[in-house]
């Protein structure tokens, strides 16, 4: 498996944009909410790390890992934005809902994007059990809010220089 052998949350050989001249759109999965809301820290904090200010990233809150997608299209219909991050988590259990779900939000988010010609980041954990979670939501993996925002930075850096 790749990530045991990286840190999510390991950019050093990575040269990251300032964030400052970007506003981002955070869109929030409730179920599994402490997975979340590690992927929402670790995010939100990557972002001011970056340079992001503060007044300039909106975090909305949506019920459950399938609603990112409509989130993030509000989200962007609504506010001028120059990314969106979806976070969520979905753990395997013992139907095929987990297979629906993950499919579902994966080309709804992309979806998204290309309707809007926007970065949708795809920040969603899809682990067979709650200790994968725990391990990429800050744990022994670092944490994939790290990644997805410092992911945002990146693609809202290169749509900017394409556009201009």
């Amino acid at each position: 498996m790749a990530t045991q052998l990286k840190n999510l949350s390991d950019f050093s050989d990575s040269e990251i944009p300032s964030a400052a001249p970007f506003r981002f759109g955070i869109v929030v999965s409730e179920w599994n909410r402490e997975i979340t809301n590690a992927l929402y820290g670790g995010a939100y904090q990557s972002l001011i790390d970056h340079g992001a200010i503060p007044d300039q990233i909106f975090t909305y809150s949506v019920p459950g890992s399938f609603e990112l997608t409509a989130g993030a299209d509000m989200l962007l219909k609504n506010l001028k934005l120059d990314a969106v991050i979806c976070l969520g988590c979905v753990i395997q259990g013992e139907t095929k809902h987990f297979d629906f779900i993950c499919q579902a939000v994966a080309n709804g988010i992309s979806n998204v994007s290309i309707k809007y010609s926007k970065p949708v980041i795809f920040g969603v954990l899809t682990t067979d059990n709650q200790q994968q979670a725990a391990d990429r939501a800050g744990g022994k993996h670092g944490n994939k809010g790290d990644e997805a925002a410092v992911t945002a930075i990146k693609m809202a850096d290169l749509a900017e220089t394409l556009n201009n």
